[in-house]
This record gives structure tokens, sequence and C-alpha cells, in this order.
């Protein structure tokens, strides 16, 4: 999309127009009437539509190319010409999504000035969906655990259908990420990802920022839908939608089609619709705050996107590729962790998930003052609760109050559990790290009361009985 389509009836215009451009050093188009000049735009899509407002012996006009023009490529401007200008074709056309107007006959040195900062207008456009492509691209799923492989697979399935997704799971677990690889992986790859923040947006403004507007004085602004067309839409966190707007949602998914906020016509998008939320949608639906048929609309493939503490195996990976990151926007150091630091990242909670993470990763790169590897004092005190200034073991005020032998199973039991989720349930890497064989290990989970059991395409420990039946 690099050159400029002429439409006039009128072949000495459109080559007179072709000439002056050609010797500017822009490649040109020409077409003759409504079905020449939309056989050129469905074949490629021009950077830029020079149109005749009257078109003789055409089944479309002018306005009625540009309003098409304006519904299924919003990105190409459009520069109104007429011999028959006035004040109300110039609002019409403005108001339609035309980029300006220009009356015949024109001067050449005003109109060249038009189409200058109309093809600046088109690259500043292909460069931003450039960059949104690039970013899908480099939204990268890492990991090697069996809930990342677990997720991974279900996310294949999706990615070649047009089917609905809603991603499920907790804040900065990776929702977006995993809907950015479904995008990037999928026939609709070339075409837009856009984001809705339905928790960041005043509900008065959701519906315009959603479907658009049509002012008499700002003409048409496209709304996120209609940036979207031929691609992906991304409510994030959709159980933050307004209400009113959930039901005009619904509208749009079954008719595929709406009105701008001002406006009259009808806007047809082609739109994959991909939803999260960290919140049970059920009981949203049963407390009225959620539409239960946009809900099955909606849900039509449910994914869990597992917490940080459900892939604890992947902080490691997950930990440098943030390093890396940083490096290459920040140019940040690039530094190993050491075995220690890893082991207390792999322990710690993580609230935050994956996003907590990575802004760990930032905070001591930032705050630390060599390129050595980060050690585990490096991390945050609050990481570290149970020890002193000092290094000391701080026991807590429970195990502090308990007999020698219960305070040991006590202290043997946490520290079972922590390693065994650690290594996302594996017996033989957690038998290996705490220096026992394999059948001993087992004897002593159960002598403890601690059981493995398969979660989210992991195992995970729990403790299978009170404490006080297995101290």
């Amino acid at each position: 999309m690099s050159d400029i389509l002429i439409v006039d009836d009128e072949r000495d215009i459109r080559e007179l127009i072709g000439d002056i451009l050609e010797d500017e050093g822009f490649a040109t188009r020409l077409a003759g009437n409504s079905q020449e000049a939309m056989n050129e735009i469905n074949a490629e899509p021009p950077a830029l539509l020079i149109l005749d407002i009257w078109l003789k012996d055409s089944k479309m006009d002018g306005i009625d190319i540009l309003k098409t023009v304006k519904r299924d490529n919003p990105d190409i401007p459009v520069v109104i010409i007429s011999g028959h200008g006035n004040i109300e074709i110039a609002v019409a056309a403005i108001k339609q999504g035309a980029y300006d107007f220009i009356e015949k006959p024109f001067n050449i040195d005003q109109l060249l000035v038009v189409i200058r900062r109309a093809m600046e207008t088109s690259i500043l456009r292909r460069e931003n969906v450039q960059l949104k492509r690039g970013e899908v691209k480099s939204a990268e799923m890492i990991g090697e655990s069996a809930a990342f492989r677990a997720l991974l697979g279900q996310l294949e399935k999706v990615t070649k259908s047009n089917g609905r997704v809603m991603l499920t799971g907790p804040a900065g677990a990776g929702k977006e990420v995993a809907a950015r690889y479904i995008h990037a992986q999928s026939n609709r790859a070339k075409a837009p990802f856009v984001t809705v923040n339905c928790a960041g947006v005043e509900p008065e403004m959701m519906e315009a920022m959603l479907f658009g507007r049509e002012t008499a004085k700002r003409g048409i602004e496209p709304g996120l839908l209609e940036q979207a067309h031929g691609g992906v839409v991304y409510f994030d966190e959709v159980a933050d939608m307004p209400t009113g707007t959930q039901s005009k949602i619904l509208r749009v998914l079954v008719d595929q089609q709406f009105t701008r906020v001002g406006g009259n016509d009808k806007v047809r998008v082609d739109l994959r619709v991909i939803s999260s939320t960290n919140r049970d949608l059920q009981d949203e639906i049963a407390a009225g705050r959620f539409r239960e048929e946009l809900y099955h609309r909606l849900n039509v493939v449910p994914i869990a996107v597992p917490s940080l503490a459900e892939r604890r195996e992947d902080i490691p990976v997950l930990a440098g590729h943030f390093i890396e990151q940083c490096n290459q926007a920040q140019g940040l150091p690039v530094r190993e962790l050491t075995e220690e630091a890893v082991a207390l990242m792999q322990t710690m909670t993580w609230p935050g998930n994956v996003r907590q993470l990575k802004n760990l990763v930032e905070r001591v790169l930032i705050l630390g003052d060599g390129t050595g590897p980060i050690e585990a004092r490096e991390l945050p005190q609050e990481t570290a609760p149970g020890e002193d200034a000092e290094g000391r073991v701080v026991l807590s005020g429970t195990l502090a109050t308990l007999p020698l032998r219960e305070a040991r199973e006590a202290f043997e039991r946490e520290y079972l559990l922590t390693q065994i989720n650690r290594f996302g349930g594996n017996i033989s890497r957690t038998a290996s790290f705490v220096g026992m064989e394999r059948s001993a290990l087992h004897r002593k989970l159960k002598s403890l009361g601690v059981v493995t059991s398969a979660k989210s395409g992991a195992r995970v420990a729990r403790v299978d009985a009170p404490i006080s039946e297995v101290s």
C-alpha cells in the first residue's frame, strides 16, 4: 500500500493529476468510474485516494465510495475534489471521513500540499499498525513447566479457528500475552489487535470509544471496533464493562454491525473476540452485574491461565527473559541469577504473578550497583520474612510455642511443601535438591500427611490431614 489512486470521470483531469504526482515521485493508479475504483481498491488498498464527487455513468458517486472505503479501509486518507464545490458538499465529505476537500479548478501547489500531508498521515497510520504487529510478534510465551505446556497446548488448538475465547486467571498471570499469542499464530496475524481496557474507561465514555462517533464539527471518529476490523478485539477484564454497553456488544456479536454514536449509518465489522477476566462471571451474573447471554456468547472456548505459583519451575526462565528485555529496552546490565537467588524467588509468594516478577527483576537491575550475578541478598527484604537483619532465622509465634518434635515436623512439612511446589510436583527433582533418596522422600511425605495432586497440568503438594493428626 504505497501508491495513490486517482478517481475522476474526466480522463484529462485524472491523467493530469497522475502526471504531476509522478513528477513528484509518487506512484499512481487511475480509475474513471466507481466500478474501476472499487476493483482497484479491493485488489490492493492504496496509500491515498483522490476522489471526484461527481462520477458520470457510475453506480456510486464519490460520497458513496467514500462511505464504503471508510467502512472497509478506515486508515486510507481520502482527498475529495469537485468542480461543483460548496460548503454543504465539503461538510458532507468531511463528515463521512474525508481528509480534505479541494475545489476545481485547483491550484497545483495547494493540491501538492494537501497530498503530502495526507501521505504523511497514511505513513504514520501504517507505522502504527506495524508497531502493533511487532508488539504482537514480541509477545512470546515463555515457560517449560507442565502447567505452561498444558496452557500452550490449549492455545495452539484455538489459533486457527475464529472461535471466541474467554481467558480466566488472576491479575498479572499473562492473559493478554496469551491473547496476543492466539492472534499472532492465527490467520488474522497481519490484521490489527486492539485492546479494550474495560476497567480503565469511564462508563459514559465507553460507547464512544468502542463504536466511534459522528459530529458536524469533527466528522467521523472511528471507534476501537472499527479500528479492529479484520483482526482481533480483546476485551481486557470484561467483567468491568458497563451493563448498558454489554447489551450493545451482545448485539454487535449477533449482527456484526453497529451504529456510531451520533450517526445513522450501519458499520459492518469482521472481528474475532477474545475476552479475559480475573473474576467469577457466574457470581457476577448472579449479582446482576453481567449479562448471562453475553457470557455465553463470549465463553465459547474457556481457557484458564495458571498463576505464577502454579508454574514456579518457570521463574528462572521468565526472570532471564525479563533481564534480556530490560537490557534491550533500557540498557540495563545483563546479569545472571545465582542458585540461591533462584531458590528464594521460587519459594516467594507472588500475588501479582508474572507482572510482579517482571517488576521485581527491573527493580533489582535498576537499584543494583554491579554487573555480576544477582545474589539472594539483593532481592527485596520483604521476600525473606524468616530472617532478621543479621541473617538469623526468626521463628513464627506458632512454631516457637511447639515442643521440639512437633516444631521439627511442622518445619519439615512446610519446607517440603515449598520445595515440591517449587519444582512443579516433580518428586525426583525435589529429592535431588533436598538430598534424599526418592523412596525416602515418599516415606517422609506420607508420614507428614503430604500428598501431591494434579492441577492445571502440573502437580501440587498439600497437607492431606489436619496438623494435629500428623504431628
